[in-house]
């Protein structure tokens, strides 16, 4: 009898310690694609730029909307410190990753890790190169830019000297809206320099100062940026030449110095909306719905009246 009982203590303990090691496998399991938290992480390349912050202002009213809790952390243009970020949200079992790349080459493999670890990826007004996310969220940056050039180029006529003011190097946006200033501008206009200010309007000044000293005969500038284009506006003003200047993104700072006559033009992107766009989209990822690969969102060229 005292051997069938203690059998019977030995086997009750053991289903007992089997129940708990199932129960915290299935509560412990954090790495499965089930077992993500319903919160979104948003790396974004900048907040000391007004467009990126119009962007996250987006995203946040549409988490507060939808109730979602949106962790959003700021690279501060650095390629490094945004893939320590993306760690870091991957490390906080995001269900959702959304991301505006500071470099679209260089934050890939951080983003191939947050989807083996089964984490959904949105980017966002950039892309991520060699990497397939879940979805795309941009303008047409090439269409805007063409655009933006073929203004300038019938504003100043065919063969007029103009400057272009890169943006990071490396970034998709900087590669797309020189695409399509280069389709127009290298076959309809004499292009004398083209030089990155990182989408920084400080740089922006400082470099349109010194393309300035090398050729004072520039007639027109495209900046992929309205930074840029206001850091340039402030060096033609100190020079007192009479030089158009065309930026992307449609800041408020911007249609303002379009209102006043100081810029000729700048690209409207709508970056509220793109925000918007974002979180819904990760609100739809969450609840494990199909979603677009390719959201556009449109643009249109804000002039001087």
């Amino acid at each position: 009898m005292k051997t069938k009982k203690l059998f019977a203590i030995l086997l009750a303990v053991l289903i007992m310690v089997s129940l708990v090691g199932c129960k915290e496998d299935a509560e412990g399991d954090n790495n499965t694609p089930d077992a993500k938290n319903k919160s979104v992480g948003f790396s974004v390349s900048t907040l000391n730029n007004p467009f990126f912050v119009t962007l996250v202002d987006g995203a946040k009213a549409a988490a507060k909307e939808n109730n979602i809790d949106l962790i959003v952390v700021d690279a501060g243009d650095d390629a490094a410190k945004q893939a320590s970020d993306i760690e870091d949200l991957m490390s906080k079992n995001v269900g959702v990753l959304i991301v505006n790349p500071v470099d679209s080459d260089a934050v890939a493999p951080a983003i191939t890790d947050a989807i083996e670890q089964g984490i959904k990826v949105i980017s966002v007004d950039r892309a991520v190169n060699g990497v397939e996310v879940d979805s795309q969220i941009a303008s047409d940056n090439v269409a805007g830019a063409r655009m933006a050039t073929e203004y300038l180029r019938d504003l100043l006529g065919e063969g007029a000297k103009v400057a272009e003011l890169q943006g990071v190097p490396g970034a998709s946006a900087t590669i797309d809206r020189g695409l399509g200033f280069h389709e127009i501008a290298d076959t309809d206009l004499e292009v004398v320099a083209s030089q990155t200010a990182n989408f920084n309007r400080a740089q922006g000044m400082t470099v349109m100062e010194n393309i300035l000293q090398s050729d004072n005969t520039i007639l027109g500038v495209f900046a992929h940026n309205d930074e840029m284009a206001l850091g340039a506006i402030e060096a033609i003003t100190a020079s007192g030449k009479n030089i158009l200047v065309i930026g992307f993104d449609a800041t408020d700072d911007a249609v303002a110095a379009v209102n006043a006559g100081t810029m000729t033009a700048t690209v409207a992107q709508k970056p509220d909306e793109m925000g918007k766009t974002a979180v819904n989209t990760a609100v739809k990822l969450l609840a494990g719905e199909q979603v677009e690969k390719s959201i556009p969102v449109e643009v249109e060229l804000i002039k001087s009246k």
